[in-house]
């Protein structure tokens, strides 16, 4: 369907309200009317559709101005059982076709979908008997001949197939974090269990990577009931065992509300709580989260998913033909994918019925690798200790050391991979203070309680700085990793934990004792490291900007002003962009891009302008090393002084709140799975004459590792940078959907 200049598409919002589901509407709106397109919003979902009028309004630039940090849906969503007959579907086209509307981007969950799918097959159909009953013309039916459909998944149990996640997915998984941290605390001043029970419907994923983000001791999903009919015994039998073992004050059993056992039978979280005091007589509580796990403000990667979705919507709304089939749009990895929405839907449905079947492999299996691997490496962690080694089992020594920055995640990484080292039946030895302390022998041996609770702790419990060895400290280095016979490393950090390890490894020659396996995993706030599109700490940054500058523009309501905000990054502008976009910021500075004056012209020509049309706010984002010149302060005298007292012009430089606090969940999450991988790797290549140097990174959504000898290849060694940044392909978005809008020009 080829684009024109009255072609009319409009939105809507069906099914259980997510967080983002505003920003995709934002998106939507601005991408059209950007396109030359008028859009409509279609209130309360497909009941809004049916009812017509005043429910089915037209949207301009400013009708969308600041719903992006808003939870749930400002436009409503509704059941409508009237939709399920031909005859309100009738009704509901008819009101369609009063707007000229044949092209529809609906966010929502299977249902909806499903249901949009049916009405697109059906449209036809309708205008065929619309024109029989003399409700529209033959004519009308002739110039909107098909129904155009695009469907974002809208669902904050992440459930559907086609898309890595689904709008409010991320959110929720922060609403259940935040809950499992408070819990924690007053648990553990107890000695309490609480039972918690999260959404999730027949989906498994926010119990498992609640579990995981929220360092739980047991978790109940329904795609893998226990594998033992008594269960309810080795589950206290567990839990028991790490308060004997370990000492551990509190347990946390988080429970799926879809949760059953081997034959099916749902497990509820107050029969957990009974068989918790009846087999350990003691006192255990229900936590029932409920709809808390879908309110509040969106997550920074909810609304940039969204975001980056609903702009793909309306550019695959103008371009598909009239005979294809409606389109999901999803994300895999960083990189927005389209796909058959009803093949989809089909592949979804498909693990519904073989958990309804109770064929729990086939259920496991359609989730995918990483939701197996995931519950896996839970198995492991839950474990009260680890299992012994077997009799004539080598035992590796491997040590873990930190270098560079802080980066939220960095403990939970070390967690992992300590558990999973000695599970395997390896010693685990932290390295103290970074390479410094590995010159200095300040190493200890870590068992398996040394590293409990820090799964949801901030900072690094390790240590770390950013000293480079050089000279005579690699020989005190070799003569460290010789006395403490260290057969692997693994290095969790940043930009001088890569140089480091380079510098190893390129000392192999000289120096023997670094001929053993060494791997790096990225932890930077910066997401400024080769090989991985994503760095552990990253996105806690990035939650940490977005939440200030939402404060931020709070404080500005009472009056006209401008602000410019100053975000870490360096020379990597991913931290400013993202944040751009997350906040619908006017304008973003990079150092990729630099700043001219020519841009700063512009910039305050359209400052002026918004101004004197009665703007309140403008928010600009400026990365630290943007321009050596032009600084966050100049740019704030700048326009100050030229802003002819139509607004105020203030700064904020957020500094190093941006490297603190807990770790998000995504970042914990990610932690895990690359300290899985990067353990098992090490012992892979203790195994080989020549084992390898590499590191590991996230690459499309898989975990991929590359050699160290190819560190240089990859690196802007100038401003230490990837060579290819993906983000910078989102600059025009950012662009257009900050831009001032075309009704004013």
């Amino acid at each position: 369907m080829a684009a024109q200049s009255k072609k009319s598409i409009g939105v809507l919002t069906s099914g259980g309200d997510a967080p983002g589901m505003n920003a995709a509407v934002r998106a939507v709106v601005r991408t059209a009317l950007a396109r030359g397109v008028e859009v409509y919003a279609i209130r309360e979902g497909y009941q809004g559709m049916v009812d017509g009028g005043n429910q089915i309004v037209p949207m301009n630039w400013d009708s969308v101005g600041s719903i992006l940090q808003q939870g749930g849906t400002v436009i409503g969503t509704a059941r409508c059982a009237a939709f399920r007959t031909r005859e309100g579907r009738r009704q509901a086209a008819r009101n369609l076709l009063k707007r000229k509307i044949d092209g529809l981007v609906v966010v929502g969950g299977d249902g909806s979908l499903t249901g949009a799918d049916t009405f697109r097959r059906e449209w036809p159909g309708l205008l065929a008997e619309m024109v029989t009953l003399g409700e529209i013309t033959q004519k009308v039916a002739d110039q909107h001949p098909s129904l155009a459909i695009v469907g974002l998944v809208g669902s904050i149990d992440n459930d559907m197939f086609g898309t890595d996640m689904t709008i409010g997915a991320d959110t929720s998984l922060h609403r259940i974090t935040e809950a499992l941290d408070a819990l924690s605390s007053t648990a553990a001043s107890h000695q309490r269990t609480f039972v918690v029970e999260v959404m999730g419907r027949r989906c498994g994923y926010l119990a498992l990577m609640g579990a995981i983000a929220g360092g739980a001791d047991w978790v109940l999903i329904p795609e893998s009931p226990p594998d033992v009919d008594n269960w309810e015994d080795k589950m206290c039998a567990v839990l028991k065992a790490g308060r004997d073992i370990g000492g551990r004050r509190d347990s946390i059993v988080i429970v799926a509300e879809g949760a059953q056992d081997r034959k099916g039978r749902p497990i509820s979280s107050q029969y957990v709580q009974m068989v918790l005091e009846e087999k350990l007589g003691e006192d255990a509580r229900v936590t029932i989260l409920g709809h808390v796990q879908r309110g509040g403000a969106p997550s920074a990667f909810d609304r940039n998913l969204s975001t980056m979705m609903g702009y793909a919507a309306v550019d695959t709304l103008l371009t598909v033909q009239a005979d294809t089939e409606p389109q999901l749009i999803g994300i895999r990895g960083n990189r927005i994918v389209h796909s058959p929405l009803m093949d989809a839907v089909r592949q979804t449905q498909a693990v519904n019925e073989a958990i309804t079947a109770n064929d729990y492999e086939t259920a496991m299996a359609l989730r995918g690798s990483s939701f197996q691997d995931a519950f896996r490496t839970l198995r492991t962690m839950i474990r009260a200790a680890p299992h012994p080694p077997k009799p004539g089992h080598k035992r590796l020594r491997l040590a873990v050391i930190h270098s560079g920055g802080p980066a939220p995640g960095m403990n939970p990484a070390v967690r992992v991979a300590v558990r999973l080292g000695l599970d395997h039946g390896h010693q685990m030895l932290g390295v103290q203070h970074g390479f410094k302390g590995l010159i200095a022998g300040d190493i200890k041996e870590l068992d398996w309680m040394s590293v409990n609770g820090w799964a949801t702790r901030g900072g690094a419990e390790l240590g770390t700085n950013r000293f480079v060895p050089e000279g005579s400290d690699f020989y005190a280095i070799a003569r460290s990793i010789e006395t403490h016979k260290i057969d692997g490393l693994l290095m969790i950090g940043g930009w001088t934990g890569y140089q480091s390890a380079h510098e190893l490894f390129n000392r192999r020659v000289n120096f023997p004792a670094f001929n053993i396996p060494m791997v790096c995993l990225p932890a930077s706030i910066d997401n400024d490291l080769p090989g991985s599109e994503l760095s552990i700490g990253a996105d806690t940054a990035l939650n940490n900007i977005v939440e200030a500058i939402d404060k931020i523009k709070q404080s500005a309501v009472a009056s006209q002003r401008c602000f410019v905000v100053e975000v870490m990054g360096r020379y990597c502008g991913y931290l400013a962009l993202m944040s751009g976009m997350a906040t619908g910021a006017e304008r973003v500075y990079l150092n990729e891009e630099g700043i001219s004056l020519a841009d700063l012209q512009a910039d305050l020509t359209r400052l002026v302008a918004g101004f004197e049309r009665g703007r309140r706010l403008a928010l600009l984002i400026r990365n630290e090393y943007a321009n050596p010149l032009y600084t966050t302060g100049f740019l704030c005298s700048l326009f100050e002084e030229e802003s002819k007292e139509l607004f105020d012009v203030r700064q904020a430089i957020l500094g190093h709140l941006q490297q603190g606090g807990d770790p998000s969940p995504f970042d914990r999450i990610q932690a895990t799975r690359l300290a899985t991988r990067c353990i098992e790797y090490l012992i892979e290549q203790a195994e080989e004459t020549t084992p390898a140097a590499s590191f590991i990174g996230l690459q499309a959504g898989q975990v991929k590792f590359f050699s160290l000898e190819d560190l240089p290849r990859l690196l802007d060694t100038v401003h230490r940078r990837p060579k290819e940044q993906w983000w910078m392909e989102l600059r025009p978005i950012v662009r257009l959907l900050s831009q001032p809008g075309p009704e004013v020009g």
